[in-house]
């Protein structure tokens, strides 16, 4: 059997976990509207190409967080914790999310060092900057989330691993790569590419590792997540 809504407290008031439903919407909004906006930004440039915004990482993790977001809002308003699933699929979409910010910093910051200049508008800075940081502050407060057991970390890795070997392949067919560590004319093969997707391997993992830890400190409060 249900519980009741979770949104508001028997004497009234909003409950914490019915805060953080709210704000899951809004966050969710704001980034499909950032997509939409980033879409319509790029549609200004003559070398663009609709299949290539669809490519980048960001763009792809992104789009399954605004997922994940609306779902836990879902879940937020109308029971006490969360699916183990969808707990799961927060971790793997809360990590893709933060590690694009994180890229995406460090790009932007290096590209002075090569007399590059990137321009960074509103939907980037959405997408790359403010919605990871909101991950991070719902991941660390929002309460009703299961632990996550650690036999999962693993599956951190699937979707970087096939989305790097289909964005290889596609790049040596149509001559384009979404990031420059990815593509051979920008780096040495294999020693540099090796080291840039290595180091990115670690952080990926490291921060996966890092939001399942998160869970487990609250563990007291939860059950751990081994149903469906």
């Amino acid at each position: 059997m249900r519980p009741a809504l979770n949104v508001r407290r028997p004497g009234g008031g909003i409950t914490l976990r019915g805060s953080f439903g709210v704000a899951r919407v809004i966050v969710a909004i704001v980034g499909a509207v950032a997509l939409v906006g980033d879409y319509q930004y790029i549609l200004g440039f003559s070398s663009f190409s609709k299949a290539n915004y669809f490519a980048y990482f960001t763009n792809q993790s992104n789009g399954a967080g605004v997922v994940v977001l609306a779902l836990g809002a879902w879940f937020a308003m109308r029971r006490a914790t969360d699916p183990a699933a969808l707990v799961t699929g927060g971790m793997l979409t809360s990590t893709y999310t933060i590690i694009s910010g994180v890229v995406f910093g460090l790009i932007v910051s290096q590209a002075g060092d090569y007399n590059y200049k990137i321009v960074v508008p509103w939907s980037s800075q959405v997408l790359h900057f403010w919605i990871p940081a909101y991950v991070i502050l719902d991941w660390i407060f929002a309460p009703g989330r299961r632990p996550i057991p650690w036999s999962r970390l693993w599956l951190v890795l699937i979707y970087p691993v096939v989305w790097g070997v289909f964005t290889i392949w596609r790049g040596s067919v149509v001559g384009w790569y979404p990031y420059f560590f990815l593509d051979p004319g920008q780096v040495s093969v294999p020693f540099e590419f090796a080291a840039y997707s290595g180091g990115i391997v670690v952080v990926i993992t490291g921060l996966a590792a890092a939001l399942i830890a998160l869970t487990h400190r609250r563990r007291e409060h939860a059950p751990v997540a081994s149903e469906a």
